[in-house]
């Protein structure tokens, strides 16, 4: 009767459950890298103004607060370089970016006949999100080198899976080609805070868009930054015409975040402090567990930002690597989940608590 889910791209964590299994069989218990969930606490002053916010009887408003949006905005600014975003009508926030890419070319009326390019090397919510509206999505290195017509080109920097950061040169190459071809450009940006060896630039950065946001949504979430997965709080920021489309369809969807959660989300933009602690955090877990793995036979490439390792070995597969790990208790994601440009490769979240990234760097070692 029911077959949307049937246009849907397979759940790929459901194929992990053996090696998930047989990592939980160690003496001393799972190391589970597999899913770049947080782990740390949500900073007090952000549970505080949750608190604080929880007498919210009335419905909110699909635009949020004026408060969460400036917030963003000053965020943007201050964090990113980006300036010239309208609080009033450049910034929309979201119940978690996840959300918000699943939906989006639904919301934006993409359909059957549509083209959506996803990157090559990608998490599986842009291939979903084009499956859900009949979009034909097409997985690509580089948006600029396709020849087509295309309604929308997303672009991911730090990248998820592999860290991989856009440069300013490329971002530069793909707002150009996306304006002369009249495409919607998204950058999903949720790792921008979490440059390791390189900067992650937003495409909203002056010296990328030349001032102007036509033709480009950039996609921020405080999931990674503020650990608040959990809470589900994001926005979306950019051309105005899209984003004032976007707040007029959501309107009719009921898609609101909710009040006390927007009062969280604006004291997490705008305090830095607590960025900067969890950023120390990653540096030192990201440190031991590449040298680790590195002294173990495998291989780190790209890794230059976002919260993840991307690593092969010589003597195995992507889910050859799978199993290797998870014979020594700890559980990765397979590459191949996220396209066949990852099919040597496994990612290691650095999402462990400090005392379970030790425990697999002891395992590796030994």
């Amino acid at each position: 009767m029911f077959e949307t889910s049937s246009r849907l791209p397979d759940f790929p964590w459901d194929k992990l459950a053996p090696y998930k299994q047989k990592a939980a069989a160690h003496p001393d218990g799972i190391v589970d890298l597999s899913i770049g969930s947080p782990v740390d606490p949500v900073p007090d002053l952000i549970q505080q103004a949750l608190a604080d916010a929880a007498d919210a009887p009335a419905y909110p408003t699909t635009i949020g607060t004026s408060t969460v949006r400036q917030a963003a905005v000053d965020w943007m600014a201050r964090r990113l370089e980006v300036p010239g975003v309208d609080p009033q009508a450049g910034v929309l926030p979201v119940i978690g970016t996840k959300e918000l890419i699943m939906l989006l070319p639904t919301l934006l009326g993409i359909g059957a006949g549509d083209t959506v390019l996803i990157p090559d090397l990608a998490y599986p919510t842009y291939e979903a999100g084009a499956a859900l509206a009949r979009a034909t999505s097409v997985p690509v290195a580089d948006p600029t080198t396709y020849d087509g017509p295309v309604r929308v080109a997303y672009l991911n920097s730090p990248r998820n899976p592999s860290g991989e950061i856009t440069s300013p040169e490329d971002l530069r190459r793909a707002v150009e080609w996306a304006r002369a071809n009249d495409v919607l450009l998204v950058s999903d940006e949720c790792y921008a805070e979490f440059g390791w060896d390189a900067r992650p630039v937003s495409v909203l950065h002056p010296d990328v868009c030349g001032g102007s946001f036509d033709n480009l949504l950039a996609v921020h979430s405080l999931s990674k930054r503020s650990n608040l997965a959990g809470y589900r709080g994001g926005f979306v920021a950019g051309d105005e015409t899209v984003v004032t489309e976007l707040l007029a369809v959501r309107k009719h969807a009921g898609l609101m975040v909710p009040s006390p959660i927007q009062a969280a989300m604006a004291a997490g933009f705008l305090d830095d402090t607590h960025v900067d602690e969890q950023r120390e955090r990653y540096l030192r877990r990201r440190a031991v567990l590449r040298d680790a793995l590195t002294d173990a036979g495998w291989v780190i490439t790209l890794s230059n930002g976002g919260l993840y390792l991307w690593a092969e070995h010589p003597e195995y597969d992507s889910y050859g690597s799978v199993g290797a790990l998870a014979d020594r208790g700890i559980l990765v994601a397979p590459g191949a989940f996220y396209g066949t440009a990852g099919a040597r490769h496994v990612r290691v979240a650095l999402t462990g608590t400090d005392e379970r990234i030790d425990a697999a760097v002891k395992r590796l070692h030994e």
